[in-house]
């Protein structure tokens, strides 16, 4: 199997998990181009960062349509990551390889966690929302984003429906702004670094993952969305214990 083909399916995947859930997704995009495609934990964390941008636009253009994207609250909630996360993304470039897998490992398991008790991503704040707390979440997230390549959606969303009493499909959408925002201000401390990017292999991920998130979406008016959360959190607990057991042996 080359390389195409496996970014192409890996792509699919990635895009599949943004457009059903809004997060998930680039958990498993990174860990698909170190050990599928062979990138270095460095260039990977870019890499997605820059397939994460692309498929999340896609996938907020497809919310956008159904109303289901709350523009003035997200550009907030994004706006307090934006420096966290281009400060992340450029000390990144300077962290060991080692630490950056273990790192990305660890939140791996946390997105899994989050995935597998759905009710506590359910159940809105009774519609007090919490400025100071809603801005210490963003900034949080973005620096996740900057760090490790990922669009943290599998954080933004319970926040979102925790800190801000977002419906859950608003919340969705509403984070596919917020992954975008962060996403583009690591990219852009990252811009001057030397990493070196398998565009071969980058142009075909990141266009099997915009497909993927268009079914995603559908899939999403399909299926409930707990089943789909179960699925994905198996799958990244399985990413996670091969990535531990990678970085330590």
């Amino acid at each position: 199997m080359t390389a195409v083909i496996l970014a192409l399916v890996a792509g699919a995947v990635v895009g599949l998990a943004l457009g059903a859930l809004g997060g998930g997704g680039s958990v498993l995009a990174v860990p698909a181009l170190i050990y599928l495609l062979g990138f270095t934990p460095t260039a990977a964390t870019t890499a997605s960062l820059i397939i994460v941008t692309a498929t999340s636009l896609t996938a907020l253009y497809a919310h956008a349509r159904t109303g289901q994207v709350r523009w003035k609250a997200g550009a907030a909630f994004a706006a307090a990551g934006v420096l966290p996360a281009a400060a992340a993304g450029a000390a990144a470039t300077h962290m060991p390889q080692a630490v950056l897998t273990l790192a990305f490992a660890a939140t791996a398991v946390v997105s899994a966690v989050r995935m597998l008790r759905p009710a506590d991503t359910a159940r809105p704040g009774g519609g007090e929302v919490r400025p100071g707390k809603a801005a210490g979440a963003g900034a949080g997230l973005g620096a996740l984003t900057g760090l490790l390549g990922v669009g943290g959606g599998f954080l933004v969303v319970p926040a979102l429906v925790t800190v801000l009493a977002f419906e859950m499909e608003a919340a969705v959408g509403t984070s596919l702004l917020v992954i975008t925002a962060n996403s583009l201000a690591s990219l852009a401390t990252r811009s001057g670094a030397a990493v070196s990017l398998d565009w071969a292999v980058i142009g075909p991920f990141i266009g099997a993952a915009i497909l993927g998130a268009w079914d995603g979406k559908r899939m999403a008016a399909k299926v409930a969305g707990p089943r789909l959360q179960r699925v994905f959190a198996v799958v990244l607990l399985a990413v996670a214990a091969f990535m531990f057991v990678y970085a330590v042996t």
